[in-house]
């Protein structure tokens, strides 16, 4: 009998701590970002860009269509200006700690650096990434910049004479807090 009562009570713990666990994620600091296409891509490319606070860093979640198929580079800007037709009103990569441009694993990276994303030969592209040591919101927060992909792939490592050497800005969103 007393096992009985353990187990019970084991039993009920643990399920309230999925609960919690559920209604912390659900609870959880969000910003959107809604992409849409600029200069001969206005109206082909769109998507959204979701970000969560998830303990020391930010998950990522990309959905676009409309992109040429294959590698594109994929940045958090330092501005939400998009009001230039070539979307250069968006500034450079966001880097609040002055690093170099690289890859999103790599030591030393722009804290705007998400790498690529990758459209397959329908022109949509999905991407999950974790983003340590920035947040939703606050000093290191994603709030108040923009996402912008590139027309080519970013090589991760040039800094002259743009970051990552990726082409033209072909699509961009503001990041704003979600309700």
């Amino acid at each position: 009998m007393r096992r009985f009562f353990m187990f019970t009570a084991v039993a009920v713990l643990a399920a309230g701590f999925g609960f919690n666990a559920r209604l912390m994620a659900a609870d959880a600091p969000t910003a959107k970002a809604t992409i849409e296409g600029a200069g001969d891509n206005k109206g082909k490319i769109k998507g959204t860009v979701t970000f969560t606070q998830e303990g020391n860093g930010v998950k990522v979640v990309a959905e676009i269509e409309g992109l040429k198929p294959g590698k594109h580079g994929f940045h958090i800007h330092d501005k939400a200006d998009l009001s230039a037709p070539d979307l250069s009103s968006a500034g450079g990569h966001w880097n609040p700690d002055g690093h170099k441009h690289g890859g999103p694993n790599d030591a030393e990276h722009h804290a705007g650096d998400m790498g690529n994303i990758t459209a397959d030969a329908s022109g949509k592209a999905h991407l999950e990434l974790m983003m340590p040591g920035i947040t939703v919101s606050g000093d290191k927060g994603v709030v108040g910049h923009s996402v912008i992909i590139h027309e080519n792939e970013d090589d991760l490592k040039s800094q002259t004479p743009t970051p990552g050497n990726a082409g033209k800005r072909i699509a961009g969103g503001a990041i704003t807090a979600a309700k």
